[in-house]
């Protein structure tokens, strides 16, 4: 099964209204992540949810319990709040990601 990673970079906190790294693990919400067709194909109610933070360094995991749609981006890919369950803190391992920082691994 595939894990879906979302990156919650310090430097984009307050812009679009991103949270911080802090602010998803005490919310369990993602706001506003961009998941193209290949990701949604991959990923599933129940999968692994990876949020890092690469710029500080942070990694928690945790379970998807929902996908909620937003708005569109320019480039017609859905945005959607990543709802997470039993997020918790992991030793920081790094994980490539997509130009919208997001992947499914």
């Amino acid at each position: 099964m595939y894990s879906l990673v979302i990156n919650a970079p310090k430097q984009q906190v307050g812009k679009n209204n991103k949270k911080s790294f802090k602010d998803i693990l005490y919310t369990g919400i993602g706001q506003g992540y961009a998941l193209n067709k290949s990701i949604l194909e991959k990923i599933q109610i129940g999968c692994k949810v990876i949020v890092l933070s690469k710029d500080q360094r942070l990694r928690a995991e945790g379970t998807l319990i929902e996908l909620i749609p937003t708005e569109m981006t320019n480039n017609h890919i859905q945005r959607f709040d990543v709802k997470i369950e039993n997020l918790k803190n992991t030793q920081y391992k790094s994980e490539d990601l997509n130009r919208n920082g997001v992947n499914a691994i």
